[in-house]
């Protein structure tokens, strides 16, 4: 039987702790790789592993934390991204995991939303719970809409979102804070190099609970085949998507990235 392979992500710097970890799921029969994570946003370093992850060999993505580097927002955002990128192609249900150091459990209810259904481990006997959950029978799931982010140096940071199956009249997104500085329909899958938006929109006020959201929207038809591209300038706390609707009322997406 072919062994699974475990994507390993370092929060921390130790490689003797990394190479610890390494040797004891390679004694469970277990293929490891990975990276220590590089914590700048300014050039999206983020961004960096994200082929490797979408390797169909890989079968987990661990990610070796202490407590206090994971409270680093900087840190949650950037996992955030990668895992948005990943969970766009390999599915929400594609297993990862927190292996943690210390004390003060990660709670997976206080985590950005691409991380809500992870597990969380304690350093210790993890080694047979990670070999279990890498033979858990996963299917390929999606929820109703489209999300991936692009990190490209020259380019900038971009969400791509739409519906899965639907079509829309359009759409509105948001960020809280504000941070939107362009924004493009084009192609599913592709940064569009130009674009025509139709009754193009900025600076809608959206109010979630006590949040507020900077929105732009357009009324172009957008469809499974069909992307409502953003460029966002800062590192925003959370994102929200909806389809544009003028009289009606209409379902909206919250993903917290922080």
């Amino acid at each position: 039987m072919k062994k699974k392979k475990i994507w390993l992500t370092s929060l921390a710097s130790s490689q003797q702790a990394v190479q610890a970890i390494m040797k004891t799921l390679t004694k469970y029969g277990c293929v490891v790789d990975g990276h220590f994570w590089e914590d700048d946003l300014d050039r999206m370093a983020w961004c960096k592993p994200r082929k490797e992850l979408l390797e169909k060999d890989v079968s987990m993505w661990l990610i070796y934390t202490g407590t206090e580097i994971f409270a680093n927002t900087s840190v949650r955002y950037g996992l955030a991204l990668l895992a948005l990128a990943v969970q766009a192609v390999r599915g929400v249900d594609f297993p990862i995991v927190f292996l943690q150091d210390g004390d003060n459990a990660i709670k997976p209810e206080t985590l950005p939303t691409p991380f809500t259904a992870c597990s969380v481990l304690a350093m210790g006997t993890y080694g047979a719970k990670i070999v279990t959950l890498l033979h858990k029978p996963t299917a390929l799931t999606f929820p109703d809409y489209r999300l991936d982010v692009y990190g490209i140096p020259q380019i900038g940071q971009w969400f791509e979102v739409g519906p899965r199956q639907d079509s829309w009249q359009g759409m509105i997104f948001g960020t809280a804070p504000k941070g939107i500085s362009m924004h493009a329909v084009g192609v599913a899958g592709k940064l569009p190099e130009k674009s025509t938006l139709n009754y193009a929109q900025q600076g809608l006020r959206l109010n979630i609970g006590q949040t507020g959201f900077d929105g732009w929207a357009v009324q172009n038809k957008i469809d499974a085949e069909t992307s409502y591209y953003l460029k966002v300038d800062n590192y925003p706390e959370s994102i929200i998507f909806c389809p544009y609707v003028q009289d009606n009322e209409t379902d909206a997406y919250l993903i917290r990235l922080q």
